[in-house]
């Protein structure tokens, strides 16, 4: 697979994790491996490096694998001045001289649209940052940032599995002809017990970590990054994307009244 700067990879590895960062490096040199060629990763994830080394150790050619990062979380950079270097930060922690994709990591904290968005205005300009996201954005301020930035709005990082489906953002993204990627794509593992994805999962001789990820590849504009340190998940995850669900299948997870939020901080937009 071949990367191009207006492609996306539509289940990609996500690399958050609360302790023992070392572990991506193999982690993402087994996911190349898999057969992987999106890697998502951030600063505050504090894992930029060894994610840059899995994939300079991996064989695959850097052309091939599309890598996104993020910054300007709520708490860092400490203020909008230092948003460049924080995206250079980036950059040389990865050891690259360019990411396939730059997020806005969350809009609160120092995020002010008209003093943040023109740094990554001149990333992108400069080549450095091939495309630009937002991340944790409500409707009213995609609008906002929309109107602020000059580069085209690539892609939404955002929650979203079957007890969070986002029904907005997805229209939002797909009026605008941008991707929602999700984040946390099976619920940090609720989904596995809920009974409809289960009775999905057995009808097709599947998983439910692997329906859910189906389920949310059936919308277009939608991709996914779950998880996954074991080559086994790792490649059950991927075949997910082999998995086609039909109308009754979505419409019976569609109908799933269990709601739940697993990233849910006082900051977040949302909270306002």
């Amino acid at each position: 697979m071949t990367r191009t700067s207006d492609s996306l990879p539509r289940l990609g590895l996500g690399t958050y994790s609360d302790d023992d960062q070392a572990q991506w490096t193999e982690n993402v040199r087994t996911a190349l491996d898999v057969g992987y060629r999106h890697v998502d990763t951030a600063q505050v994830y504090e894992n930029e490096r060894y994610v840059g080394e899995g994939i300079r150790s991996s064989g695959v050619d850097r052309d091939e694998i599309f890598l996104s990062t993020k910054t300007t979380h709520h708490d860092v950079p400490e203020t909008a001045d230092e948003v460049p270097d924080a995206i250079d930060g980036c950059l040389d922690r990865l050891g690259v001289d360019a990411v396939d994709l730059l997020y806005v990591h969350w809009p609160s904290g120092i995020y002010d649209h008209e003093a943040v968005l023109p740094a990554y205005d001149e990333a992108y300009e400069a080549g450095t940052a091939r495309n630009v996201g937002l991340s944790n954005f409500t409707p009213e301020l995609l609008d906002e940032a929309r109107d602020t930035l000059d580069a085209p709005l690539f892609a939404h990082q955002v929650e979203m599995h079957p007890l969070l489906p986002q029904e907005e953002l997805v229209a939002y993204a797909q009026r605008h002809d941008h991707w929602l990627v999700a984040y946390s794509p099976l619920a940090q593992g609720e989904v596995f017990d809920v009974p409809e994805i289960r009775e999905v999962a057995e009808k097709h001789d599947a998983t439910p970590a692997q329906v859910s990820l189906a389920w949310l590849l059936a919308h277009d504009n939608v991709a996914a990054i779950p998880k996954a340190s074991s080559r086994e998940h790792m490649r059950q995850n991927l075949e997910a994307g082999e998995l086609e669900l039909d109308d009754e299948d979505v419409s019976k997870i569609d109908s799933i009244e269990r709601r739940s939020r697993q990233i849910d901080p006082e900051h977040a937009p949302w909270n306002w």
